[in-house]
């Protein structure tokens, strides 16, 4: 180097400064080499006089080595001609920048640190003097020293009002600070990637600012990385640090030698690698952003972005130092190597592959791939590990809900499990809904097990699963909530803390109504207490569709009725549960039971050709003409409320547009209903060519139709009405002017004419309302559960009942009440009910104790006490269980009648013979401890073994003729004084029950595959259907498994629900529930008109068909010839039989069980032992002289097998022939706690 440009040295250096060349010595005087070409000996011997190294040179100009780099220089650039190489002085630039600014805070610290020493002794001593020198001097002293504060201060708060400014820009707190704190990201982001353009030059070259494009641009970059920088200095608390932060050195190094390069017109790639740094800021970006909200995907972007900026700052380092050289060695051990390659080589070394075919030749080089190797290899080693756990961790079910055009979707969360799943889409997604244009999104926080993800692939044509929360926003956002048709959410019933699986949903329904108040919510709840929270819900509006499933209120419900007509359990179950047909060709029993279980329960707009007909008129067109059976309508009334109305009877006559609820094997059949047209279909006996037919149908004005809509109930002729108000007739007259001869059909629901009439009812069909989901009811129009009006003038017993001083029944008029009663009154002792005769009750066996889980058995015996039964005709109850459980339960039915507890457990025979269990109507064999065993074949244990028990026992004939329910019921009107229609005719003397097999039992399961336990006998196979197993078709078994399929069922038509509660719970309300809320009891009311007309309501009960009015068509006559006569005669609808299991066999049969058989069809032949499910008008004349006629009944045939309770109908007539047997008993039996 000290030879000059012409020496080796120098020329060597030429070479390394070309960063990619082979060490090309370049000649100090080009130019007059060149010349010596062609002149004369004086140059020759110039020539010589650099030996060997001129020939090279020369050698050079004619023949260049095209791998060798020359620093370019034209006539444009002023560049050193020399070659000489700059890279110290953007280095020194850096250098100089760094440690002069360290060198001026170091020493501003020092020197305040001894100004403030300095100060501090100086201010002891000046207190010292003030102190000495009295209060006066300190006075005067302290007045210049104030001023000089006074001015400090304005200092400081200038200075600190800069500082939080500064502060404030930079911390991305405001919008201003936000987007410069992301501009300052992606310009960064963008000097990096002029590096990597630049990476492909030499690491120096002379480039003219003006005319280099990038060179501008980088240099604009860093003019503003200055001005946040200065904005960093000013805002820092702690100078020193800041000058020491991994961005201030990347700011050092990169910043000066921009400005350096623009002065000397060179280019030095150097240290701008460190750009790369910045990359470790990407999550804080990010999380300015709101792109980055949770814990996991934080943690990923530092990891990711930490790896990365690492790895591609050491490639740079390694990128400069092996194109340049080790300077000791005159930068001759230099190689060519691009900054990819250098990536590439990093990346090896790091995974501690080291393929060889890249490496390090520098000594430079190699000593940072030492030290970087341990580094390196540490971070990969834990790095990339974790960063691909978080990648695999990541939700495979974490993406949106993308809503697809014309086709609705609801969202189903809570207990997300295969079994719940399966249940709940086998219904949801049956054929004989037709077509489900409904997709259904599971939201669970825990992803889905292999078999339900299997099932969810099965379906992934309307399924789809996201994990998640409902209880998070982000979540409900992700699953479009807002746009959900509905919101089901499903309970874990087989869960050990029913309270608390009941205040997670509601507190999901909290969430969800929070996100969006207009949400449709079906959800299940286990308790009935707990559905008084949901009123709680300010969103919540019964009204507007949202429901509530009590699973134990149903299914208590379902028990009860079982209690009153035994196999009405599993008749209703079928019926609300999508079965398929299955077609049996051998005559057995379930080739019946299994017809009947394919009819479903459907609902569907009346055809304008009912108009006017009375309910069983219509009832019968349908079921003899159309093979539909209809049990009730939606009554429309003049005040704009719809109610539900179960077999209303003759009184109430069909309306326009009315709902009929029809019992039918598919939804295609119901249709037939609205096509039928009298005109078209009347001598059609194939009911599957009643289409729709071309008739049109009748049309009226608008005016006409205003008018019959405003009168239709309020009894005036059209001229006399006055209840249209001014403001309507005028729009009505306006109307008739503008359009003097337009007509709408009946059907039509004009846009013009729903501004003016709310009283008629929508005209889309149930089947198009199933297809889009459910239409929702408006809150004037939503289904009530509420009786219809009585036309009927109540009878005497119902107007001696109208005592102001006496309350028999609930402020509702719905159930019977009494006086709240202790608990002591109400407890027999073993030998006190073995004294006391009991019969015709009903035996409730519980399991619990005082820890147990409440079952709320409110529920079990509010249908049991509905008022539409007489006082006489309430069966009593008696539970037998632990004292201490029932003490739990006793708060919810000290108001109810004829209740007593016989203490101690189900097990023992010698409680069940003290009660009487022979003699009972039903024996109901519950469990409150179900759910604390984890072995699921174990949960039933207790009832199974108590099943198990009675069925076991044997009883004396003596006792049997005490038994109570051997007396039939006679229809109204008949006169019973003639032989054929005494008292004891049509209902044989009940021979006593000598073997526990007879007793009528129903067991609750939790277990499905349980059932298989309580027959001995039955060949069921245990991975058989619960719907298909004989304990189930015979009505000894309900498990609560068979509720599910009412979520879908409610959403599909959110009547069905208020149907199926009408049948089940007695009467239940939303106002007494609302009331039940508020006190936790039924409240006593005096009976007044209006309550006593609310127990004119129809009931379940079963008809026999052994003797009475119906016994000729019992051998041998056609099921619709009884449903005809029985609905024309009395007003009774029949729906279903109760046979016995081997009545289809030539031969007599020992076997007592029965199975039910639902809606059979016209020609079905019946027998005498069938017993009849029908829906009876309640009888306002039955008082309580007729106690011995009017209560439940065992009918048998001959061969003394006794069967479930059997209602008759009660007569009008006089009873002049009591036995005498039924009236010592009741003398004998007048206690208070002893009762038919």
């Amino acid at each position: 180097m000290a030879n000059g440009g012409g020496g080796g040295g120098g020329s060597s250096g030429g070479g390394g400064g070309g960063g990619g060349g082979s060490g090309l010595r370049m000649s100090s005087n080009i130019h007059a080499n060149h010349l010596s070409l062609d002149a004369s000996s004086s140059s020759s011997s110039s020539s010589s006089s650099s030996s060997s190294s001129s020939s090279s040179s020369s050698s050079s100009v004619h023949e260049p080595k095209m791998d060798a780099l020359i620093i370019p220089v034209t006539m444009e650039v002023p560049c050193d001609s020399r070659g000489q190489r700059m890279w110290w002085a953007f280095l020194a630039s850096s250098m100089v920048t760094f440690f002069g600014g360290l060198f001026i805070i170091l020493l501003w610290r020092t020197l305040k640190y001894l100004w403030t020493v300095c100060c501090h002794c100086g201010g002891k001593t000046k207190e010292a003097q003030k102190i000495n020198n009295g209060s006066s001097q300190a006075d005067g002293t302290l007045k210049p020293v104030d001023e000089k504060e006074e001015v400090v201060a304005a200092e400081v708060g200038w200075m600190t009002s800069v500082k939080d400014w500064a502060g404030v820009m930079i911390s991305a707190q405001t919008l201003t600070g936000r987007v410069l704190v992301v501009l300052v990201f992606a310009l960064s982001i963008g000097a990096l990637v002029i590096y990597f353009i630049d990476s492909s030059n030499p690491i120096e070259s002379c480039q003219n600012f003006y005319k280099d494009f990038t060179l501008q641009i980088d240099m604009a970059f860093n003019v503003f990385f200055l001005l946040y920088f200065g904005l960093r200095f000013i805002a820092a608390n702690d100078k020193l640090w800041f000058w020491l932060e991994v961005n201030s050195v990347v700011d050092f190094f990169t910043v000066p030698p921009v400005f350096v390069s623009v002065y000397l017109n060179r280019s030095w790639l150097g240290l701008r690698f460190l750009r790369a740094l910045r990359l470790i800021q990407f999550s804080e970006i990010l999380q300015f952003l709101n792109i980055l909200k949770t814990s996991n995907s934080i943690k990923l972007v530092n990891l990711l972005s930490i790896f990365i900026s690492t790895w591609l700052t050491a490639a740079g380092f390694i990128h400069l130092v092996e194109n340049s050289g080790d300077p000791w060695e005159n930068f001759q051990n230099n190689q060519a190597l691009t900054y990819w390659e250098c990536v590439y080589l990093l990346m090896v070394t790091m995974s501690t592959v080291g393929y060889g075919d890249v490496y390090a030749k520098t000594t430079l080089g190699r000593l940072f791939m030492v030290f970087f190797i341990l580094g390196g290899l540490a971070m990969f080693a834990s790095y990339v590990p974790e960063i691909i756990e978080l990648i695999g961790n990541r939700k495979k079910y974490g993406g949106s809900y993308s809503a697809v055009s014309g086709r609705k979707h609801i969202v189903v969360c809570g207990h997300i499990t295969l079994e719940s799943v399966s249940n709940f889409l086998k219904d949801f997604l049956h054929k004989d809904r037709d077509d489900v244009n409904v997709e259904i999104v599971f939201l669970h926080n825990i992803s889905p097990n292999l078999e339900l993800e299997a099932l969810f692939k099965r379906h992934f044509t309307q399924v789809e699963f996201y994990q998640g929360s409902v209880l998070n926003p982000h979540d409900l956002a992700r699953v479009k909530i807002e746009s959900a048709d509905a919101c089901l959410i499903l309970a874990n019933k087989y869960c050990a803390d029913p309270d608390a699986e009941d205040a997670s949903n509601i507190m999901r329904v909290i969430s969800i109504k929070n996100y969006h108040p207009k949400i449709r919510i079906i959800t299940q709840m286990l308790q009935y207490h707990n559905k008084a929270h949901l009123l709680n819900i300010p969103s919540w509006n019964w009204k507007e569709g949202d429901d509530a499933i009590c699973l134990a209120e149903l299914k208590l419900g379902f028990i009860a009725q079982s209690c009153l007509a035994q196999g009405l359990s599993t008749m209703l179950a079928n019926l609300f549960s999508m079965r398929s047909f299955i077609k049996i060709e051998e005559d057995t029993w379930q080739k019946y039971y299994l017809e009947g279980v394919s009819n479903e329960m459907y609902t569907e707009y009346l055809s304008s050709a009912f108009v006017g007909l009375s309910f069983p008129t219509v009832c019968e067109l349908c079921f003899v003409k159309l093979k539909l059976l209809m049990i009730a309508i939606e009554y429309k009334s003049a005040n704009r409320e719809s109610r539900i109305l179960i077999n209303p009877g003759n009184h109430l006559k069909i309306q326009e547009g009315t709902l009929g609820f029809f019992i039918a094997s598919d939804a295609k059949e119901v249709k037939r209903a609205f096509f039928y047209c009298k005109a078209c279909h009347d001598d059609v006996t194939d009911p599957k060519r009643i289409k729709k037919c071309g008739c049109r149908r009748p049309k009226m004005s608008i005016y006409k139709r205003m008018r019959r809509a405003c009168c239709f109930d309020c009894g005036r002729s059209e001229r006399d009405c006055s209840c249209m108000s001014g403001r309507v007739r005028g729009n009505v007259d306006t109307l008739e002017r503008t359009f003097p001869l337009s007509s709408v059909s009946v059907n039509d629901c004009s846009t013009s004419f729903r501004a003016f009439e709310d009283e008629q009812p929508p005209t889309l069909s149930p089947k198009k309302k199933q297809r889009n989901g459910g239409m929702r009811n408006s809150p004037n129009t939503s289904p009530k559960l509420m009786r219809h009006d009585p036309l009927l003038i109540p009878g005497n017993d119902q107007i001696d009942n109208m005592d102001s001083n006496v309350k028999k029944y609930d402020s509702t008029g719905m159930f019977h009440w009494c006086a709240p009663k202790e608990i002591e009154k109400v407890i027999l002792t073993r030998s006190e009910a073995a004294m006391t005769v009991l019969s015709g009750h009903v035996v409730v066996c519980i399991f619990g104790d005082v820890s147990s889980a409440l079952i709320g058995l409110r529920n079990l015996v509010m249908p049991l006490r509905a008022s539409n039964f007489h006082y006489h005709e309430l069966k009593h109850i008696v539970f037998v269980g632990s004292i201490e459980y029932l003490k739990r339960e006793w708060e919810t039915l000290h108001n109810f009648p004829k209740v007593s507890i016989l203490p101690g457990t189900p097990l023992s025979r010698a409680d069940l013979r003290a009660v009487n269990i022979n003699l009972c109507d039903m024996c109901v064999i519950l469990s409150a401890n179900q759910n604390n065993i984890d072995d699921t074949s174990l949960q039933d244990k207790e009832c199974i073994l108590a099943s198990l028990n009675i069925k076991s026992m044997q009883f004396d004939d003596s006792i049997g003729v005490l038994q109570a329910n051997s007396q039939g019921f006679t229809p109204p009107g008949m006169d019973r004084s003639s032989p054929d229609n005494s008292p004891v005719h049509g209902m044989l003397r009940q021979p006593s029950i000598t073997t526990g097999v007879n007793i009528p039992i129903i067991t609750e399961l939790v277990n499905d595959t349980n059932v298989q336990f309580l027959d001995q006998d039955d060949d069921d196979d245990p991975d058989t259907e619960l719907y298909l197993t004989q304990p189930f078709a015979c009505g000894t078994a309900f498990a609560v498994s068979v509720l599910d399929s009412l979520m879908s069922a409610t959403y599909f038509n959110d009547n069905i629900l208020t149907l199926i509660r009408t049948l089940v719970t007695g009467g239940a309300t939303p106002e007494l529930e609302a009331l039940i809320a508020e006190e936790n009891a039924l409240r006593g009311g005096y009976s007044t008109p209006q309550t006593l007309a609310n127990r004119d309501r129809c009931r379940v009960a079963q008809l026999a068909l052994l003797d009475g009015p119906f016994a000729d068509l019992g051998d041998g006559g056609c099921y619709g010839d009884l449903f005809c006569k029985a609905l024309k005669t009395y007003n009774m609808l029949c729906f279903g039989i109760y046979r016995l299991r081997d009545a289809h066999l030539s031969t007599p049969s020992q076997c007592t069980k029965r199975y039910v058989i639902t809606n059979p069809p016209y020609e079905f032949e019946l027998v005498p032992t069938d017993l009849i499910f029908c829906l009876m008008q309640f009888d306002h004349n039955a008082g309580q002289s007729r106690a011995s006629l009017s209560h439940s009944s065992h009918s048998s045939q001959s061969s003394s097998k006794k069967s479930s309770s059997v209602h008759s109908i009660p007569s009008t007539a006089n009873r002049p022939n009591r036995p005498k047997s039924r009236e010592s008993r009741d003398k004998q039996n007048r206690k208070e706690m002893v009762y038919r």
